[in-house]
């Protein structure tokens, strides 16, 4: 035996179904369709949402709410985070990137003020918590509104 005699295992390959290619496949004529009906045309069928003219779930259940086009996604950064990560005394959207608090450079910044910091830290950003302002200005702080 040698890698040209090498062939599968009886029964592990199974032929593909290759319909509407003449009577003397078995799957001629109709092509496995049945005969007339809905799902027997090209483009037949009905979408997966169809309920069978049943009110379809997304019209039977109510809406509530809206979606405010206007709304502004801040990313929140802490003041705890801060005292554990910033080792630079002037803080910026992109040194919280470069940190790894953000995600992303182009979204606006707020900081607010869960846990406490001790050292004056100048710190930049789109948003600030009053908290957060009271405790960068107790520590000696400065808050600059982007």
């Amino acid at each position: 035996m040698d890698l040209g005699n090498l062939s599968y295992a009886k029964g592990s390959r199974k032929k593909r179904k290759r319909v509407g290619r003449g009577e003397g496949s078995g799957h001629g004529g109709t092509a496995c369709r049945g005969h007339k009906g809905q799902r027997s045309r090209s483009g037949g069928g009905v979408p997966p949402w169809f309920e069978g003219g049943q009110m379809p779930l997304q019209r039977r259940v109510p809406k509530r709410g809206f979606t405010n086009i206007f709304r502004k996604e801040y990313q929140i950064v802490n003041l705890d985070d801060l005292e554990r990560k910033v080792t630079e005394n002037v803080v910026t959207p992109e040194v919280l990137h470069q940190l790894r608090l953000i995600d992303k450079k182009d979204q606006p910044v707020k900081i607010l003020g869960d846990g406490d910091i001790t050292r004056p830290l100048e710190i930049s950003a789109h948003a600030f918590s009053k908290s957060a302002v009271e405790k960068i200005e107790k520590a000696g702080g400065k808050v600059i509104r982007l």
